[in-house]
C-alpha cells in the first residue's frame, strides 16, 4: 500500500463521508423519475448537503483555511495560509438524470511569494458510485488508491479518444466549439463527452482518454484534475499554450505529444 499524507487522509475521509449521503441521494433520485415534479430540488438539497458536510469536515483539521465553493463561494481564511477549492457534485445534470458519472473534487491551493500567487499542491477526486479515489501531490505523483497513473503513451491523434464538454443552455460559446469540434474530429479515433470534467482528467491522468479540451469551466472543476494529469506526465495548459488555464477559464490536456498536437488543432480553429 502506498501512503500518502495525513493531510490526504483528511480530504479523503472528508470526501467519502459526503460521497455516501451523495450515493444514498442517488438511488433516492433514481426513484423520483417517476414523478411529475421531478427530481431537481431534491437533488439542490443533495449537492449543498455534499458541500456542508465537505466544509465540517475540513474545518474541523484546518479551522484557520478558507474556501472557494461552487455553491458557497468563497469562506475567507488565513490569507498566509493554503485554502481549499471544492466542488462538492461535478456531474450534477447526469446525478440529476440518474446517471452514475459524477465525482467530488477537492484541491488545495497554496499561497506563494508572499501571497501574490497560488498554486494547486494537492488534488483528491472521489467517485462515490465506483468508489474509485483518484489522488495527486505535488511531487509525488498520481494515483487511483494505491495504483500510481500514467498517461497514455499514444502519440498519434489517428489513435486517440479525446474527450470535451458540450456548451448547453447559457453555458460556454457553442460557435467556438463547433470550430475546434470541425478541427479535432477528422483527425482522432473517438470524441467522448460524458459530464464531468473532474473524472475527465482523472480519465487522462489514468489514460483511459488521451487528451481533453474544453472552456467555460470554473476552479472547482479542473483544479484537482489539473493536478493529477500534471503528476500522471501529462501537460495542462489553455487554449493558447499558456499556463493559465484556470484563469482564461479553458483547457487542453494530454501526453505532450497529443497536447502539442490538439493545441496546434484548437490554436488554428480558433484564428
Amino acid at each position: 500500500m502506498v501512503s500518502h499524507s495525513g493531510l490526504l487522509t483528511v480530504m479523503e475521509r472528508a470526501a467519502r463521508k459526503a460521497g455516501g449521503k451523495l450515493r444514498r441521494d442517488f438511488g433516492e433520485v433514481e426513484n423520483l423519475q417517476v414523478s411529475r415534479k421531478g427530481p431537481a430540488d431534491f437533488v439542490s438539497k443533495a449537492d449543498q448537503q455534499a458541500e456542508r458536510t465537505l466544509v465540517e469536515e475540513l474545518q474541523k483539521a484546518r479551522p484557520d483555511w478558507g474556501f472557494l465553493l461552487e455553491e458557497g463561494g468563497v469562506i475567507e481564511g488565513d490569507p498566509t495560509k493554503p485554502r481549499w477549492i471544492i466542488d462538492p457534485l461535478d456531474g450534477t445534470t447526469n446525478f440529476l438524470h440518474g446517471i452514475p458519472h459524477f465525482a467530488i473534487s477537492i484541491a488545495v491551493e497554496e499561497p506563494l511569494y508572499g501571497g501574490s500567487k497560488r498554486e494547486v499542491t494537492t488534488g483528491l477526486i472521489y467517485q462515490p458510485v465506483t468508489d474509485e479515489s483518484y489522488w495527486a501531490e505535488k511531487s509525488r505523483g498520481a494515483w487511483r488508491h494505491d495504483q500510481r497513473l500514467r498517461v497514455s503513451a499514444r502519440r498519434d491523434l489517428a489513435d486517440c479518444v479525446i474527450a470535451t464538454g458540450i456548451p448547453f443552455m447559457g453555458h460556454g460559446d457553442f460557435a467556438q466549439w463547433t470550430r475546434i469540434f470541425g478541427a479535432v474530429a477528422p483527425s482522432v479515433a473517438g470524441i467522448r463527452r460524458f459530464g464531468a470534467a473532474s473524472l475527465d482528467l482523472a480519465h487522462v491522468a489514468s489514460g483511459r482518454y488521451d487528451g481533453f479540451w474544453e472552456s467555460a469551466l470554473h476552479p472547482w472543476d479542473v483544479a484537482a484534475g489539473m493536478l493529477l494529469v500534471r503528476e500522471a506526465g501529462g501537460f495542462v495548459s489553455d487554449f493558447r499554450g499558456g499556463d493559465q488555464p484556470i484563469e482564461r477559464r479553458e483547457i487542453i490536456a494530454g501526453n505532450d505529444a497529443i497536447h502539442s498536437k490538439l493545441h496546434k488543432l484548437v490554436a488554428g480553429a480558433l484564428r
